[in-house]
């Protein structure tokens, strides 16, 4: 008798609530549940800005720092008051010039496909969350509840 393969799984831990950095997780989440991946991203400490029902407006780059950022200024220029409000302003006008999808179209995508999307309760708790202030549909859990999936996927990932 032939051996089924077993299903892969993945995992990703989403632990940075910057605009850049909330794409990765979600593209990779819902990529791997279009292939019939089943998927986790468990959001944790600054990650959690990713599930708030604001983050159209609270996501922001960050351009101190952030070296490979494609600005055509030094990076130290990014310590200048106003550069993170022209920093976002020049991210989401590329999106918006590439079609790329926004960040609540790739959070609905990931629900409609499946993806489990976990809220760390310890960083709600921690940073005064209410669940009124994060979207509909998702999971509250510790890291023990992202553990059950983390222990069994294939891939893990942190962003």
């Amino acid at each position: 008798m032939e051996k089924m393969p077993e299903q892969k799984k993945m995992s990703i831990i989403a632990i940075h609530g910057t605009l850049d950095m909330a794409y990765p997780p979600l593209i990779l989440a819902s990529t791997a549940a279009t292939l019939d991946i089943p998927t986790t991203i468990f959001f944790t400490f600054y990650g959690l800005n990713i599930l708030r029902k604001d983050a159209t407006t609270s996501l922001k780059v960050a351009p101190l720092g952030n070296p490979a950022m494609p600005m055509p200024v030094p990076n130290i220029i990014g310590a200048i008051p106003g550069m993170t409000n022209m920093a976002t302003y020049m991210m989401k006008s590329m999106i918006k010039k590439h079609g790329v999808a926004t960040i609540p179209e790739l959070i609905s995508l990931c629900q409609e496909t499946g993806v489990k999307l976990i809220a760390c309760q310890m960083t709600v708790d921690l940073f005064g969350f209410k669940k009124e202030d994060l979207i509909d549909g998702i999971d509250y859990g510790g890291a023990a509840m992202y553990m059950e999936d983390a222990s069994t996927s294939d891939i893990t990932l942190a962003f």
